[in-house]
């Protein structure tokens, strides 16, 4: 070693910056074809080379804006009867602020186990926004719904509201905010 250079060859490889070396760095395909890895093998024996699989088309869930600002996805198309304007019906829901906080829910989401509600589909009765999701599904479907506050709990008397104090406090303080009711449709009573 001369001026503090060291020389490259002598049987080693220098993969790094290396202040002799005119390039200063191997490259990842020189250094592939030095240890024998040719590209063009891989065209040659289709059975060193991986399968290529079909690629599909993600399903795009849309969005149907309805008149008084109701936002609702399918997320699931149901196969029963349809639960029309009037109906009672049972439901499994859980309700979310629109930046995806948990308030409410009929189904624990530790155990998995659900207390379905029934719900009488009137104006008077439940929520404006939810009774708009709800109408049209069929039973077996899941909906997604932003509900904004307009259409949504405009007072303490519409349902679904829970019975326990802590959930009920929850939900009552979110009432002025959008509100996502995810949907889903057991029976038509």
């Amino acid at each position: 070693m001369e001026n503090g250079q060291s020389k490259i060859g002598e049987g080693r490889l220098f993969l790094g910056k290396h202040p002799s070396h005119p390039n200063k760095k191997l490259h990842r395909r020189l250094l592939l074809e030095f240890m024998g890895f040719i590209p063009s093998i891989l065209y040659a024996l289709p059975a060193v080379a991986a399968p290529m699989f079909e690629m599909k088309e993600p399903e795009v869930a849309r969005t149907l804006k309805l008149a008084d600002g109701v936002r609702v996805q399918e997320i699931v198309e149901g196969e029963g009867p349809e639960a029309r304007d009037g109906d009672l019906v049972e439901v499994n829901y859980v309700c979310r602020r629109s930046n995806g906080y948990f308030v409410h829910s009929t189904v624990d989401q530790f155990s998995g186990e659900s207390m379905p509600i029934v719900l009488l589909l009137d104006e008077n009765q439940i929520i404006k926004g939810l009774k708009e999701i709800l109408v049209g599904m069929k039973v077996g479907g899941k909906r997604r719904g932003l509900i904004p506050p307009s259409v949504g709990y405009i007072n303490e008397s519409l349902k679904p509201i829970p019975d326990e104090f802590g959930p009920r406090r929850s939900l009552l303080s979110h009432v002025n905010e959008p509100l996502i009711f995810e949907v889903q449709l057991l029976k038509v009573l």
